[in-house]
């Protein structure tokens, strides 16, 4: 897999690039909100459209263009990412079909939807890239993976690798590997905040105040998070770091061990990586 950030030469975001996002949910709110805080894209440049009023306005107050009407999307931008649930991936593409031209980038974030399903149902030739990115790109802190199509032109991976590097990472990879990524990064927020659910309750069970706890344990997994990525060092060799001979890190460790913490995190995984390939069969 190639990281979209340090081998990939850098192209410049087109200052009248103008995105669409069809279906306005959490994960098209937190990209257009990361792109717009980062001010890589602005608010007028962006379009939604979503069938909920009620979804519609919780991006409206970015300040974007809002509709109810896909094709207006479609019609109105360049990079068309397709933001809603797998169950209606078909009848969304089948929908604006006719409005896709060669102009079009469609970018899938779709759990499960494989390519070619993609490519079937839009007009021959069209331009499609697969991405799965996670919601902390509304922070800046996203992690993504984008694996391309088949008629990609020069330059598409690049851009859309550009985009998604202004709201967090992306690597290039190739479709096999998004099932998995699904499980690891695209889900994996929930692991992490559900871990620092539970170690604020655990200090509150010892007598921390609940916001000290929770900012406690957040800034820890943050902080433990940059030094995985900025030392190089393996996880294991940082770990054992921490674990002083006969300390309280090693006593806590085998309680975690015993637990089945790891195990768990693994099939955690796993069960969230056969349910993208189930997503797919079903496309």
């Amino acid at each position: 897999m190639m990281s979209t950030n340090s081998r990939r030469k850098r192209c410049d975001i087109p200052a009248n690039i103008m995105i669409g996002f069809l279906g306005a949910g959490r994960m098209a709110q937190a990209m257009a909100r990361g792109l717009i805080s980062g001010g890589v894209v602005q608010p007028s440049k962006i379009w939604a459209s979503d069938p909920d009023p009620t979804v519609l306005k919780f991006i409206q107050c970015l300040g974007v263009n809002t509709t109810s009407k896909n094709e207006e999307v479609v019609k109105n931008t360049q990079v068309v990412v397709i933001a809603v649930k797998p169950n209606v991936v078909s009848s969304l593409l089948k929908e604006v079909s006719p409005f896709i031209t060669k102009d079009n980038l469609v970018v899938s974030i779709a759990a499960g939807i494989r390519i070619s399903v993609i490519e079937e149902l839009l007009p021959h030739a069209s331009r499609v890239i697969r991405v799965m990115p996670n919601t902390p790109a509304l922070v800046q802190a996203g992690a993504a993976v984008l694996a391309p199509g088949s008629a990609i032109l020069k330059g598409d991976n690049d851009l859309v690798a550009e985009l998604l590097s202004s709201v967090g990472i992306c690597e290039e990879g190739t479709e096999a590997n998004l099932d998995a990524v699904t499980g690891v990064s695209g889900s994996g927020p929930a692991y992490a905040f559900a871990a620092i659910e539970a170690l604020s309750d655990g200090g509150v069970k010892m007598g921390l105040p609940r916001a000290l706890s929770t900012k406690l344990a957040a800034q820890t997994l943050l902080g433990a998070a940059k030094m995985v990525l900025e030392t190089g060092k393996h996880p294991g060799q940082l770990k054992d770091e921490v674990c002083s001979p006969g300390g309280t890190t090693i006593h806590a460790m085998h309680t975690l061990e015993k637990a089945g913490f790891r195990s768990a995190l693994i099939d955690a995984v796993e069960a969230a990586t056969k349910h993208s390939q189930f997503l797919g069969k079903l496309g």
